[in-house]
């Protein structure tokens, strides 16, 4: 027989405390799960841009006194690199080298085409010495209507980077559109020649038609 007094040393087996996780534990978790997330959902549908099949098109305008006797310019702008997403989420990335734009003004003798050429990749305007690339990234792509879009992104020009807005529309398997920017946004004063009365203006437009590798 168990005495009174023998109760107070007896002990219930307990279980061992699990061990505890780290706060480090807990990150790695989360970092993996966010990595599987993003390969499963992220790129999937990622797609390069048919350099070959797309263009960009930089037009430039003639403003001042004695406009009548200046030139539009007309100027290609080949894409090196490229991708997009036409799934959710939706993206788009562009590279163009600056050394590759070409005027191609067909009302220009080619001693005057060469020379607006010079200028145009000089110090004075592109500055292709110092900033190479000219490259697009958006931030947000918002429907806009049946087979249409409000794209938002980042483009970083003569090495500075403004946000811009513009409207994208599907034909035919093609992104196309057009925008408008402010050379003086990106730290390039338009050219002016004879005390300004010569001019190009500040704003310029940019036509774009993408279209992705299938």
């Amino acid at each position: 027989m168990i005495s009174p007094d023998s109760y107070r040393t007896l002990t219930l087996p307990t279980r061992a405390p699990a061990p505890r996780r780290s706060a480090w534990h807990f990150r790695l978790a989360a970092a993996v799960a966010a990595l599987l997330t993003a390969g499963a959902h992220g790129h999937a549908d990622t797609r390069p841009i048919d350099a070959q099949r797309s263009t960009l098109t930089v037009h430039v305008y003639k403003s001042g006194l004695f406009s009548a006797f200046a030139d539009n310019h007309v100027i290609k702008a080949p894409i090196a690199s490229g991708s997009m997403s036409e799934e959710p989420p939706l993206r788009v990335e562009l590279t163009v080298r600056a050394a590759d734009l070409t005027v191609s003004d067909p009302d220009l003798s080619a001693e005057r085409r060469a020379e607006v050429q010079t200028r145009m990749l000089g110090a004075e305007v592109l500055d292709t010495a110092r900033f190479s690339d000219i490259t697009f990234a958006s931030t947000a792509i918002e429907p806009a209507g049946a087979e249409q879009w409000k794209v938002t992104g980042r483009l970083t020009l003569h090495g500075q980077s403004r946000v811009i807005t513009f409207a994208v529309v599907r034909q035919e398997g093609r992104y196309r559109g057009d925008c408008e920017i402010k050379q003086r946004d990106f730290g390039i004063q338009p050219i002016s020649i004879a005390g300004g009365t010569v001019k190009v203006k500040d704003e310029v437009k940019v036509e774009f038609d993408i279209v992705a590798q299938r």
